[in-house]
């Protein structure tokens, strides 16, 4: 039993694994698309984060492959048919992040309505801006929250001590005594869009997502709204954000993803440099604690299907 692991896990989650598995070949180094194309023949089992896409060729290629394994919560970056087609078993894990997303997810909203990239750049620039970055309390608000899975209920737990109003917009039905449980409201999405003073995405990208956020959708928004994307890039329209942004229709934006990672458009960099745009590189699950659950819990579903094969 081969195992190669392409992008790494926690330390101790790669001990456990090898003390649970003492006789497999278990390899640790990051292959680029072409090179993993080559190497993929010879593992039975290829395991990963978000670097890498395991795309139909690769899986093609892996003749002895029968498990592959993502770190994290996102499938997009494995081709889901293709593995479907060769009989390959897929994993993740899809609840051990969360919180990590969720707490970056509340600090971007007090990043954005009290001024603290805006007032830290300022200041290092030997200004004293006091009276221009008046901010907004988030007691009292309306927080809209699209899609109310593990994030969505997080996000909703960490903003109790705000005292905030939370609308709620999922596919699913919210069963009335998970609403109660949780103190939301499950809305229409244009109920939400038109109501709330912050709007935080979590949900993937597919088609019925891709530009899910564009221009309808901020012309119906109140003045003033906070966009926040720590879910996946393409999810909201950047193109119709920019646009928003510099009417002033937009107060701000958190965003962690983007429709090209790394951004580098003319247009994204216009984004990046607008002095309300608060903005980080796709770090929402990059905690040390939450790659130790990841990592952790991935090992214990891996060993438990190896064993068993």
């Amino acid at each position: 039993m081969w195992i190669h692991i392409n992008d790494p896990l926690a330390e101790e989650a790669t001990q456990r694994l090898k003390d649970a598995l003492p006789e497999a070949k278990i390899t640790i180094e990051h292959f680029e698309k072409e090179e993993l194309k080559e190497k993929v023949k010879d593992f039975d089992v290829l395991v990963v984060r978000s670097a890498t896409k395991v795309t139909s060729e690769i899986i093609e290629n892996g003749k002895n492959l029968k498990l592959i394994a993502r770190a994290g919560m996102g499938l997009d970056n494995v081709d889901l048919e293709a593995a479907k087609e060769k009989n390959i078993k897929v994993i993740n894990t899809p609840g051990a992040n969360s919180l990590s997303v969720a707490e970056l997810v509340v600090g971007y909203m007090l990043s954005i309505y009290r001024h603290l990239v805006t007032g830290t750049t300022s200041l290092r620039e030997g200004k004293w801006e006091k009276k221009k970055l008046k901010g907004y309390e988030l007691t009292g608000k309306t927080l809209g929250i699209v899609g109310f899975g593990h994030i969505g209920k997080l996000v909703r737990k960490l903003v109790t001590g705000f005292d905030m109003k939370v609308l709620v917009f999922d596919v699913f039905e919210i069963p009335e005594e998970v609403q109660k449980e949780h103190n939301v409201k499950q809305v229409s999405f244009e109920e939400l869009i038109k109501n709330s003073d912050i709007i935080t995405l979590h949900v993937p990208l597919n088609e019925k997502t891709k530009h899910l956020i564009s221009e309808k959708e901020f012309e119906m928004m109140k003045d003033n709204v906070v966009i926040i994307n720590a879910a996946r890039g393409g999810v909201v329209d950047e193109e119709a954000l920019l646009k928003s942004l510099e009417s002033g229709k937009i107060l701000g934006v958190g965003l962690d993803v983007f429709e090209t990672e790394p951004p580098t458009s003319e247009l994204q960099m216009k984004l990046l440099n607008h002095p309300m745009v608060v903005a980080t590189p796709h770090i929402g699950a990059t905690t040390k604690e939450a790659q130790r659950r990841v990592g952790l819990e991935l090992v214990d579903k891996m060993v438990e299907i190896i064993k068993n094969m």
